[in-house]
């Protein structure tokens, strides 16, 4: 009997967790990006909404902090991130993890970015990034100065993610400083 019911409560879980999946929002190129506020390692908090008319935004998230693909992500934006700079953007990692995880990755990889913090999973769960285990899947979102989506990468190579970065700048029509 006690395996039948752990068996229907782990049924009921997966079926609970693929329902909410399908309901959510996809985002889309030319959405509104969903406004955030977030605290990062530097210690502010950082708003989206505050980027609005002044400067075009990438956010990058990833899974959970400490790991490897993480890091070798983490890594190549801080040892190429010269080259993101070129561009008239602010540039953040983003993760569900708690803000003292992310503390600790930043200063392991020497990021010298915001990293950004969003234990409540809320800003995750609007940009519909969560999957079935609540870790954040590994997409960037490139957002233009007026707020709206210019691209959704879904297809992150961690080792040269910086230099995809700024292909992506590239193709979306920035030009270098």
């Amino acid at each position: 009997m006690k395996f039948n019911s752990s068996i229907l409560a782990l049924t009921i879980t997966l079926s609970l967790a693929i329902s909410s999946s399908l309901t959510a929002k996809e985002l889309s190129v030319g959405d509104d990006a969903p406004n955030f506020s977030l605290k990062a390692t530097n210690g502010k908090t950082y708003t989206l909404a505050n980027y609005k008319g002044r400067q075009a935004v990438v956010l990058a998230w990833y899974p959970m902090a400490n790991t490897r693909g993480c890091t070798i992500e983490c890594l190549s934006l801080v040892n190429d991130g010269h080259l993101i700079r070129q561009y008239d953007v602010s540039y953040f990692m983003a993760s569900v993890d708690p803000l003292e995880d992310n503390a600790d990755f930043a200063k392991k990889t020497k990021a010298d970015f915001p990293m950004l913090s969003d234990p409540t999973k809320s800003a995750a769960k609007a940009f519909d990034v969560l999957n079935f285990l609540g870790f954040a899947k590994r997409w960037t979102f490139y957002i233009g100065i007026n707020g709206k989506i210019l691209k959704i990468d879904k297809d992150i190579e961690p080792k040269s993610a910086a230099k995809d970065m700024v292909d992506n700048l590239k193709l979306l029509g920035f030009k270098p400083r």
